[in-house]
């Protein structure tokens, strides 16, 4: 009899723990996203992951680049309108006055080793293509320590026959704002090519090859206006 007593109680006990509150849960447990978390696009409607999370670039940023490329829907570059001095003649220019031709602009200094390997190679794409193409070579000196003067004798010495100039500083400053600082550095070899047009495409890096600047070239200067 009192072992049936104690299984009741037991059991009575058993049923009133299991109908009794259950302990509060931490909110912490059940803590809401973060407004950041709720904006950033972990996947679409598909369950795949976005282009931005896959590190490919949107269209939108695609259309950027390509427009940065090109001069049709762009204004030209305020140094185009420079007046610059051709320290081979003494006569004034301005890249505008060169429009609906190709420009071959060198940024260099007398004495950087790379410069004057690539001027070698823009000699011979010249003497390829010949003097009275459609092609324009310019070189801008940006060395500020460096004078026209000096500069008039180094291409002289050096058979350097088309047209250099020593660019003020607000040019230089403003090719660094657009295409980066290291484009006045000169051991760098940067070459930007204008096409007929006025857009303003950069070249990569490093010494290139007359083959290399006349595979490049090639396609602009084969454009019409």
């Amino acid at each position: 009899m009192q072992k049936k007593i104690l299984v009741s109680l037991i059991t009575i006990l058993f049923v009133l723990s299991a109908c009794s509150p259950a302990a509060p849960i931490k909110e912490t447990i059940m803590e809401k996203p973060t407004e950041a978390m709720m904006e950033t696009p972990t996947e679409d409607m598909m369950g795949t992951p976005t282009k931005d999370m896959m590190g490919t670039p949107t269209e939108a940023m695609a259309e950027v680049a390509a427009d940065a490329m090109s001069g049709d829907e762009m204004m030209a570059p305020a140094f185009f309108d420079t007046s610059l001095t051709n320290v081979k003649t003494g006569e004034s220019f301005k890249i505008s006055d060169f429009t609906g031709k190709v420009v071959l602009v060198e940024n260099l200094a007398m004495w950087c080793s790379n410069c004057k390997k690539q001027q070698e190679q823009v000699k011979i794409l010249n003497e390829t293509l010949g003097m009275h193409s459609d092609l324009i070579s310019i070189g801008f000196d940006v060395d500020p320590n460096e004078n026209a003067a000096d500069l008039k004798k180094y291409t002289e010495s050096n058979g350097f026959d088309w047209v250099y100039a020593v660019p003020p500083q607000e040019v230089l400053n403003e090719i660094s704002k657009l295409y980066g600082a290291n484009f006045l550095n000169p051991p760098s070899t940067p070459i930007l090519i204008i096409d007929r047009k006025g857009g303003v495409h950069p070249m990569p890096f490093g010494i290139k090859s007359a083959d290399d600047l006349k595979k490049f070239i090639d396609p602009f200067l084969a454009e019409g206006m």
